[in-house]
This record gives structure tokens, C-alpha cells and sequence, in this order.
């Protein structure tokens, strides 16, 4: 069954937001560029509060492995860690 994973990052714009994307190769506008394949969704929405950021993964293993990608293009860009990293277990997804 896949992962849902939830990240909070307090502060962070919609500008890093696109720049740590750049720095993956990633269009997040467009859909173009590298993504990774155990990736099944990604959202990202802006609030008050920062950026919050939830995807759906293959498994939490698979995400890690992406980590070795994701985690220097975060200190390239200056994010702090997130306020809230939560792994939940998937019961039902749809996308239209």
C-alpha cells in the first residue's frame, strides 16, 4: 500500500518553493523534467504559515532513496527542516 507524506515548511515562499524545484530539473508548472518514478502525487499549496507539501509514495523507503536528490537541493536553496513531517498509510486516492 503506498505512503502519504505530509511536510510543513513555516516561513518558506512560493519562490523556494520554485527554486529547490529548478534545482531538481523539475517544471512543476508544466509536469516536465526528472521526476521521480516511485512518486505517485505531489501537491504543494502556500498558506499564512508557509508552504505545506504532501505526496504520495510508493513507500517510505523509495522517498528516502529520493532524499539523496531532494536534501542538497534544499541547502542549495537555504530551507530550513520542516515543522511537521508525518508519514501516513493511503486508504484511498483518486485523481481526475
Amino acid at each position: 500500500m503506498a505512503e502519504v507524506l505530509i511536510l510543513e515548511f513555516p516561513g518558506v515562499t512560493q519562490d523556494q518553493y520554485m527554486a529547490v524545484n529548478k534545482a531538481l530539473g523539475i517544471d512543476v508548472t508544466t509536469g516536465a523534467g526528472v521526476w521521480p518514478g516511485p512518486l505517485q502525487s505531489h501537491l504543494a499549496a502556500q498558506g499564512d504559515a508557509g508552504l505545506v507539501v504532501v505526496e504520495v509514495w510508493d513507500s517510505q523507503a523509495a522517498q528516502g532513496e529520493f532524499m539523496q536528490r531532494l536534501g542538497p537541493a534544499l541547502a542549495e536553496v537555504g530551507l530550513p527542516e520542516p515543522s511537521r513531517m508525518e508519514w501516513l498509510s493511503l486508504n484511498g486516492h483518486y485523481t481526475g
